[in-house]
C-alpha cells in the first residue's frame, strides 16, 4: 500500500490484520472465479465447477424455481439452470454465499444502510456488462460483471477505519482542496478504499485481472494496458450505477468519469440511456432472485 500525507490517521496493522481473519473463498468459488476470467472458458467449465458443490447447486436451483422467474415447470438440472440464468448469476451466488457478511454490514463511515454495498455493487456489475456490449473489440461480459460485483469490496473493511474523516472529505470536496473523494479518503487517511479492497483480493488469491479492477476501477488509466478494456467497463458501470441512485452512502457521483474510455467503448448519450434502463430492469429481477 502506498504512503499518504496522512498516513499516521489510520493504523495499518490493524487493517492489515483486519484482512488476515477474512475467511478464504471456498475452493469452488475460487476456481469459478479463474474459469470465468479465462476468455475461452465454456458454460459447461462453470456446470463442472457447481456439481462439485453441493451448497453451491442448492442456491443456483433456489433461485431459478423462485416466483421471480415464472416458470412452469421447476427445474432440477444445474445444465438447464445454468443455461436459464446465466454465468453471471451463479458468479453472484457464489460471491454472495463467500462475501455475504462484508456485503451486508451497514458502511458506517460512508453513511450507508445495511444492504448498499451489496445492492451498489449488483447493479454496477449489471451495468458493466451492459457497457462491455458496446466494446469495439472482443469482450468477455460476464468477467466486466465479475469485476463489478467486487470493485468496492474493500468499503466494507475501509468504512470501520473512514468514520471519524467521513464529513471532513465532503468538507475538502466542496472547498476544492481535492479532486474526488478517492483522493479526500488517502489524504486524510494515508489509504483509500481501493489499495485496502486490492489487499483482500490479494488475500483471497483472486485472479489478477480482477485485483486490477479492484485497485484501479476510478482511475483506469492507472491499470496495466491489457487491464484497462475491463478496467474501464467497471468504471463506466460504477458512475452508471450512481447516476440510477443506487450508491453505498455520501460518497454517490463524487467521482470523475474518465474519458478515455472512449478508445475502447462505442458509447453516446442515446447507448448511456439504454444501459441505465436495461440495468435497472435486470438488477430488480437479480435482486429479487438472490434474496429468495
Amino acid at each position: 500500500m502506498r504512503e499518504g500525507i496522512m498516513s499516521k490517521v489510520v493504523d495499518r496493522e490493524a487493517v492489515r490484520q483486519a484482512i488476515e481473519k477474512l475467511p478464504l473463498f471456498s475452493s469452488s468459488a475460487l476456481e469459478l472465479l479463474q474459469v470465468i476470467s479465462d476468455p475461452e472458458h465454456e458454460l459447461d467449465d462453470v456446470v463442472k465447477i457447481v456439481k462439485f458443490d453441493s451448497a453451491l447447486t442448492m442456491r443456483v436451483l433456489k433461485a431459478v424455481n423462485s416466483p421471480v422467474y415464472g416458470l412452469m415447470k421447476e427445474i432440477s438440472s444445474i445444465d438447464r439452470a445454468l443455461s436459464y440464468l446465466g454465468e453471471r448469476m451463479v458468479i453472484s451466488i457464489a460471491v454472495q454465499e463467500n462475501t455475504g457478511q462484508l456485503f451486508s454490514k451497514p458502511l458506517e463511515g460512508y453513511q450507508g444502510e445495511q444492504g448498499d454495498l451489496w445492492r451498489h455493487d449488483l447493479f454496477s456489475a449489471i451495468a458493466s456488462r451492459e457497457v462491455a456490449r458496446y466494446a469495439k473489440g472482443n469482450f468477455d461480459l460476464d468477467l466486466a460483471f465479475t469485476g463489478g460485483l467486487l470493485h468496492d469490496i474493500g468499503k466494507s473493511i475501509f468504512a470501520t477505519f473512514w468514520k471519524e474523516s467521513s464529513e471532513e472529505a465532503l468538507g475538502q470536496i466542496d472547498q476544492g482542496i481535492v479532486s474526488d473523494y478517492l483522493m479526500a479518503e488517502h489524504d486524510l487517511t494515508g489509504l483509500d478504499h481501493t489499495e485496502v479492497g486490492y489487499e483482500m483480493a490479494r488475500h483471497w488469491q483472486l485472479p489478477e485481472s480482477l485485483q486490477a479492477v479492484i485497485l484501479h476501477h476510478h482511475h483506469p488509466a492507472e491499470a496495466i494496458e491489457c487491464m484497462q478494456p475491463l478496467v474501464y467497463a467497471v468504471h463506466i458501470g460504477d458512475i452508471v450505477s450512481m447516476m440510477a441512485g443506487c450508491n453505498t452512502g455520501n460518497d454517490g457521483l463524487k467521482y470523475h468519469l474518465d474519458p478515455g474510455y472512449e478508445e475502447f467503448f462505442d458509447l453516446s448519450p442515446t447507448t448511456l440511456a439504454e444501459i441505465v434502463l436495461n440495468a435497472e430492469e435486470e438488477f430488480s429481477k437479480a435482486e429479487a432472485s438472490l434474496k429468495s
